[in-house]
């Protein structure tokens, strides 16, 4: 693959970053010390009065709110695992084959760690 790809990949990636982290901030904040689980975004709890249905809505939005925090730490850590991959020089390799990802994919989804094939084969889509 050519430089000017990698260049075009790494900043894909630090602006899926930068967006990712502008998500996270607006419904938690980041945990000086993460959990065993590795979470280091703690959902904020909205408080929005002392009635039963608004109790009622608060519990809803912190389960909403906690689903999408979950959700974002994963693809947030999806991205500096490919930046990282793409520092060390493995980014675009697919981790089961060893082949090169195409372009197309990579473009597709930065964050992919495997080819088409071994992601058909580990999806049973064959």
């Amino acid at each position: 693959m050519k430089t000017s790809f990698f260049e075009e990949m790494k900043s894909a990636l630090v602006d899926e970053k930068s967006k990712l982290e502008a998500e996270l901030a607006g419904l938690a904040h980041r945990n000086p010390r993460p959990n065993e689980d590795g979470q280091t975004f703690v959902v904020k709890y909205e408080n929005f009065g002392e009635s039963e249905d608004e109790n009622a809505a608060e519990i809803a939005q912190f389960g909403d709110n906690l689903s999408l925090e979950q959700e974002l730490e994963s693809a947030l850590k999806d991205v500096e695992s490919a930046m990282k991959a793409v520092e060390s020089g493995t980014y675009g390799t697919c981790k089961y084959c060893q082949q090169v990802i195409s372009e197309d994919r990579l473009r597709a989804r930065p964050t992919s760690t495997s080819c088409i094939a071994c992601k058909k084969t580990l999806t049973q889509e064959l």
